[in-house]
């Protein structure tokens, strides 16, 4: 070896024993700025040296298509249990230069609220900031962003039979991510989003001030119900609506083999769902793959239906709307609302409500998750691709999920909040493939049959832009450049495609409230200067 190699490699060697001292010189001093700001804070970080740090870690692998045993993990992991924990690590985040990650559910398709390849970079876990308090008198509930879904479903439920909230039908998701995005439900063509039944909330922002939504003001409370999370703060807690639902609803399933009359049945679905009654949600649920080696495909459609209201109003809805479902009591339940969480989520109606408290565990199954919104139906030959396409052997598992607009998503302008997918929409196309196999081919697989699909369908679904929902995070559509440097028409590729126009307002939010843009993942918005 010459000597001129010998000294490159001792100049490199040299470089990294520096870079690494220097980095666990930040670290500590990152440490004591918390303690510092925050005397109590110590209680909650977890860093690499303490013994539950792997457990916790581990805990938020819920995708493993991007929580691998290369993906970077974060320095420190702070679980707070008081604001003044938030404002530390914003301020001290801030001044030593880490990036920050927030979780709530830890349901981020894209692993944005848990995963950095930036380094280095901290998690704010939003865990056990989780209460909840429900006000029956004033139909109103305030939820701290680290409650679940079906944490909030279940004190309400507590308080009464009559009162709902509209948002998703998971019970594990977490509170702040899913009304982040807007988040969508079964109650959506009664209600609207989640989002849009919020009044006010409070926030941790780029400087560390606690702001409510008078100190945030009329701006920024627009851009955080469905702007997108890790944008402009970390959003603590929601004040939020409750609704009025029936003591009396009804849910239904009627599950049809992809034989030629289920397909016509689909087909037709697209004409009549968005118009039918705002109490009535009817969506579909089409499923393919090859779930194990050597089993029969299973190809299915699901109706699947919640109704305001009893089995025979419903039926006689039905009957006027989509006779040629053919539903019958015998395919429904008559339930409370609370009960039909249940159903929704997967349970029975037998099981305890505290089955909604049930937390998320490890998942041992990858998927990827795209979007689509379509403004007029889908031609019978298009159709044909798609049947052929869930016919395919190439991957595990995978839905399309069809769900209704129409009823109250088509009142609400689209510019009421960052959310901007309304009136013009029929419905919207969840596309989700699943695989158990942990390979580099079975990932390539099942990527490039979910790519190909989504390609396939850009004909037939909205265009320019061509919407997607954010709360799905799709990094195939676009990302911010990694040193934050990216140009307004750079962003607006996927930026546009979650916001339409509002995207252009929420860039001008940023630029007041984050102008060095410190609260930035992917597909954050960025602050950019507009003509």
């Amino acid at each position: 070896m010459s000597a001129t190699v010998m000294n490159a490699l001792f100049i490199l060697s040299s470089f990294s024993v520096l870079w690494v001292v220097a980095l666990a010189h930040k670290h500590e001093h990152f440490l004591q700025c918390l303690s510092i700001h925050s005397r109590d804070i110590s209680k909650v970080i977890y860093t690499p040296i303490n013994s539950s740090y792997s457990s916790l870690l581990s805990s938020y692998a819920l995708n493993p298509r991007v929580s691998t045993p290369a993906t970077p993990n974060p320095r420190v992991i702070i679980k707070p249990s008081h604001l003044s924990h938030i404002q530390a690590a914003v301020v001290c985040s801030k001044s030593h230069g880490f990036r920050i990650r927030t979780r709530s559910g830890g349901h981020d398709a894209e692993g944005l609220s848990y995963i950095s390849h930036h380094l280095p970079f901290i998690v704010v876990d939003l865990k056990n900031l989780n209460s909840i308090a429900v006000d029956i008198e004033n139909n109103t509930a305030w939820v701290q962003s680290g409650a679940t879904i079906g944490e909030v479903y279940y004190e309400i439920a507590k308080k009464s039979r009559t009162l709902a909230f509209p948002a998703g039908v998971c019970p594990t998701v977490g509170f702040g991510g899913h009304l982040s995005g807007g988040g969508y439900g079964w109650l959506m063509r009664k209600y609207g989003l989640a989002a849009d039944n919020v009044v006010d909330a409070y926030l941790v922002d780029a400087y560390g001030k606690v702001l409510d939504r008078e100190a945030m003001g009329e701006d920024l409370f627009w851009a955080i119900r469905g702007g997108g999370g890790g944008s402009f703060g970390i959003v603590v807690g929601w004040k939020v609506k409750l609704v009025a639902v029936p003591a009396i609803v009804t849910t239904c399933q009627l599950e049809k083999n992809l034989d030629g009359y289920a397909k016509k049945l689909v087909y037709q679905w697209q004409y009549v769902a968005n118009k039918m009654d705002e109490n009535l949600l009817l969506g579909v649920n089409l499923t393919g793959g090859n779930p194990t080696e050597g089993a029969k495909p299973n190809h299915k459609a699901t109706f699947f239906s919640l109704f305001l209201g009893n089995s025979h109003q419903l039926i006689a809805t039905m009957n006027t709307t989509f006779p040629q479902l053919g539903l019958t009591n015998n395919d429904c339940q008559q339930t409370s609302w609370i009960q039909s969480t249940l159903l929704a989520a997967g349970f029975t109606n037998r099981d305890p409500l505290e089955f909604l408290l049930t937390k998320t565990s490890f998942n041992t199954v990858a998927y990827k998750i795209k979007s689509d919104y379509v403004n007029k139906p889908i031609s019978k030959h298009a159709f044909k691709g798609i049947w052929d396409r869930l016919k395919s052997p190439k991957m595990e598992s995978a839905q399309l999920l069809l769900f209704p607009y129409g009823g109250r998503m088509s009142q609400i302008p689209t510019w009421e909040t960052p959310f901007s997918h309304r009136a013009e929409f029929m419905y919207k196309i969840s596309y989700v493939v699943g695989w158990a196999e942990q390979s580099m081919e079975a990932n390539e697989r099942n990527l490039n049959w979910v790519r190909e699909f989504y390609e396939y369908m850009s004909p037939f679904v909205s265009n320019s832009p061509r919407a997607a929902y954010v709360n799905y995070r799709d990094l195939d559509i676009g990302m911010n450049n990694e040193y934050g440097s990216t140009s307004y028409e750079e962003a607006r590729v996927w930026g546009e495609m979650y916001f339409g126009d509002n995207f252009k307002r929420l860039v001008r939010v940023k630029n007041k409230v984050d102008p060095l843009n410190f609260f930035r993942h992917e597909q954050s918005v960025p602050p950019l200067t507009l003509s």
